[in-house]
């Protein structure tokens, strides 16, 4: 399974993310959004691709919060994973230990969030974390990035983040 992972894009239409992103929609079996969409618009354009999983951001509107939860954990062929985005904002220091204090004694195998808009892909304490920095490069990212990750019979077969 193919899963397209991206966060902090900031726009309310997908024709405002970056067309290698836009071409990557196409070709995936899941799309998982890590929160601060921004606008309605682009939440029912991600769901119109297929199956899509997300969460609401710091920066969403009180209609996508009252929509999605601030934290979830899907299973993917047996693999939990936790979608997270730190609703209290604030500093980027300490934000791993805030996104994992967020599922409790609840351990997924992988952890996707948002929030600092830079991308990190690393393994602590036998959890797999993922955050795909901002898809539409909003400050204080340094470029456009998102993840694609690929599941085979309930184990991760490969984690990347694209970085344009």
């Amino acid at each position: 399974m193919r899963v397209l992972v991206l966060a902090d894009t900031h726009v309310n239409d997908v024709s405002a993310l970056p067309e290698r992103l836009c071409e990557e929609l196409k070709n995936v079996d899941l799309i998982i959004h890590a929160g601060d969409y921004t606008g309605r618009g682009l939440l029912e354009q991600l769901r119109a691709y297929g199956d899509f999983k997300g969460v609401h951001g710091n920066m969403d509107p009180t209609a996508i919060k009252q929509e999605l939860p601030d934290k979830t954990i899907i299973e993917v062929e047996g693999l939990r994973i936790g979608i997270t985005h730190p609703s209290e904002g604030g500093s980027p220091v300490g934000l791993l230990r805030r996104v994992r204090e967020k599922f409790g004694d609840d351990t997924p195998d992988m952890i996707i969030y948002g929030h600092s808009h830079e991308p990190q892909n690393l393994e602590h304490d036998e959890i797999r974390y993922i955050n795909p920095g901002s898809a539409t490069g909003v400050f204080p990212a340094r470029y456009c990035s998102f993840g694609i990750i690929e599941i085979d019979k309930g184990r991760l077969k490969a984690a990347e983040i694209v970085k344009l």
